[in-house]
């Protein structure tokens, strides 16, 4: 059962399905309305029979300064990213409870462990979705054969940056090394049969989410330099609300065509640098630590 808002790209995925010799059904769908989603996982149940995994895939972005965002676009965000999560969940739940089984699969990103300047509405929407995540996985902790699965993927080559809102007037690319979107889809798919918490995708991601940890003000306000860099070379573009507010109205595909043959290169370069920063801050972080283990208890440990 396939849905989404943009019934072209619908029945293009269905079609390819049904020529592999598999099947699929299509319902139009956008996941910001609950009665929708109900609906979806009510003609789910009934066609199917029973609703083994929900792959919740939602995710809509808007890259500018927060204050020349409109409040619009904030607001679409989170409604999108987050309460499309919760009204997935909402549905199926209790699903999954009268069949006493069930996969919940999250895609959230690794902007959910590290924050993104010039996306503010987007990163606020995925460090919610994974608070989301965790606390509906504890709820459920004690039904064994029901799963909360999220999914963490470094930057993905797909057409979402083409597709997303842009209010910076500035060309968007993503830094390599891009992920194949395909990789991102079998780590999905072994869900199926071995459901885990916590999937990361990506050479990058456990370097960036260590070094977010231990310094998570330090990491922000360097990608706020590199992005602002960018930004004073990058090619003008238009400003748009992109597939905010409609379906885009190209369906786009699979790839987003940014990858090149150098981004092996470059994104190891780029994994070590990850590294490096991990281990400054680390360094950071024993040097902050070491001036208040040497105080007195009557020193003022607020400075």
């Amino acid at each position: 059962m396939l849905a989404a808002r943009g019934t072209i790209a619908l029945e293009l995925v269905a079609r390819q399905c049904r020529e592999a010799g598999g099947t699929a059904l299509v319902m139009q769908t956008d996941v910001t309305d609950s009665a929708q989603v109900q609906t979806l996982a009510e003609r789910a149940l009934a066609e199917l029979g029973q609703i083994d995994l929900w792959f919740s895939n939602v995710g809509v972005g808007a890259v500018g300064l927060f204050h020349e965002t409109p409040i619009e676009a904030h607001a679409r965000i989170i409604d999108s990213n987050l309460m499309g999560h919760i009204n997935d969940a909402h549905a199926v739940v209790p699903i999954f409870l009268e069949q006493g089984r069930g996969i919940f699969v999250n895609m959230i990103s690794l902007g959910g462990f590290a924050a993104a300047p010039y996306a503010v509405a987007y990163s606020a929407s995925k460090f919610g979705l994974r608070g989301f995540a965790e606390a509906l996985r504890a709820e459920l902790a004690e039904y064994p054969d029901i799963h909360i699965c999220d999914v963490y993927p470094s930057f993905v080559d797909t057409p979402g940056l083409s597709h997303g809102a842009n209010y910076a007037g500035k060309k968007i690319t993503a830094p390599p090394p891009l992920v194949d979107p395909r990789r991102v889809a079998e780590a999905v798919y072994r869900l199926a049969d071995h459901p885990r918490a916590t999937t990361m995708v990506g050479a990058s991601t456990a370097a960036v989410r260590m070094s977010h940890f231990l310094a998570p003000n330090l990491n922000a306000r360097a990608m706020d330099v590199g992005l602002k860099r960018y930004f004073e070379t990058a090619k003008n573009v238009a400003v748009s609300d992109g597939n905010l507010f409609a379906p885009a109205a190209d369906p786009g595909g699979i790839d987003g065509g940014m990858r090149s043959p150098t981004a092996l290169k470059v994104g190891v370069s780029l994994a070590a640098a990850a590294a490096v920063v991990a281990a400054a801050s680390i360094g950071t972080w024993l040097l902050r630590e070491k001036p208040l283990r040497s105080q007195g208890p009557d020193e003022d440990d607020h400075a």
